[in-house]
């Protein structure tokens, strides 16, 4: 029985032999259909849908602001975000640590609060439009990813235009255009420089006063130091202009979760908008807690 069973055993050990010797892309030569010129016809490489890369998550850049401060995430065409911020009015340098527990770190007081929605319309571009509750202030705002960093350049660059406009966008109108350079650092983080022009600066002009622009340079970073959780941090220095106060500056750690971000956050300012962080921040000393929370829908 088992001198008749030797054959079968020995042409089964050879062929699983061949099929392990034989590597992959061999095979698959091998079983390629011969062309006419006796060669094999190769199988065409399907490209990636390009707005399927907009949809992809980002690792390193998983938000559209660092805590204010835009980035240059692009938004998939005809996918939109909401984003909350949130910002306690109650300053954490008040009083002594009995009295900031007992407001339980601001929590009860005051906030000032901004409700965003942003709506890709073509590939690269988007527009949205938030509002805060800081003197009814709307932001009009878009940006245009114009050289993405995947795409081979060293830097990514995109451009940023936006307009306040407080009692609702009806008065004191604040415009702002500016660029946003960025680069990642690998799977570590990105970084972020934003020489942004800011008009109509001070809140009280007169004919004595000269400057009512502001030239800010906004510098960010956001750092991974989980696979979902990151630091992040920016500072918003005027280099020119109307520059009363501090610089605006905040401090942040965050979570992403699916398409979500939560991020807890300290700033110096109750500030969200170009213009409000333009006008710096309150002091060095002043800190305000607060949050953000971004919904992606795409």
């Amino acid at each position: 029985m088992i001198n008749r069973l030797s054959p079968a055993l020995a042409l089964g050990l050879v062929l699983a032999l061949a099929t392990v010797a034989v590597p992959p892309n061999a095979r698959a030569a091998q079983e390629a259909p011969p062309t006419s010129n006796g060669g094999t016809t190769s199988t065409p490489v399907q490209e990636e849908d390009p707005d399927s890369l907009d949809r992809r998550p980002d690792p390193v850049q998983p938000d559209f602001t660092v805590v204010n401060l835009p980035t240059s995430l692009r938004l998939p065409r005809f996918g939109s975000a909401f984003r909350v911020t949130h910002r306690f009015s109650r300053s954490l340098g008040d009083g002594d640590f009995g009295d900031l527990l007992s407001d339980l770190f601001g929590l009860d007081n005051s906030a000032q609060i901004g409700l965003e929605y942003r709506f890709g319309v073509w590939r690269g571009a988007q527009v949205g439009i938030r509002r805060t509750n800081t003197e009814k202030t709307v932001e009009l705002f878009g940006t245009y990813d114009l050289l993405p960093e995947r795409d081979g350049w060293p830097v990514g660059l995109a451009l940023h235009a936006s307009v306040d406009g407080t009692n609702n966008f009806r008065d004191s109108y604040s415009p702002a255009l500016g660029i946003i350079l960025s680069r990642k650092l690998g799977r570590y983080g990105a970084l972020y420089v934003e020489p942004v022009w800011v008009n109509n600066t001070n809140p009280q002009p007169s004919e004595l006063v000269d400057d009512n622009d502001t030239f800010i340079i906004g510098v960010g970073g956001r750092f991974r130091v989980r696979p979902s959780v990151y630091v992040v941090g920016e500072i918003v220095p005027r280099v020119a202009g109307h520059d009363p106060g501090t610089h605006a500056g905040s401090f942040a750690i965050e979570k992403r979760v699916g398409g979500h971000v939560f991020q807890l956050n300290f700033s110096n300012t109750l500030g969200t908008t170009m213009g409000q962080l333009a006008r710096g921040g309150v002091s060095s000393d002043t800190w305000y807690l607060g949050f953000n929370i971004t919904r992606k829908f795409f």
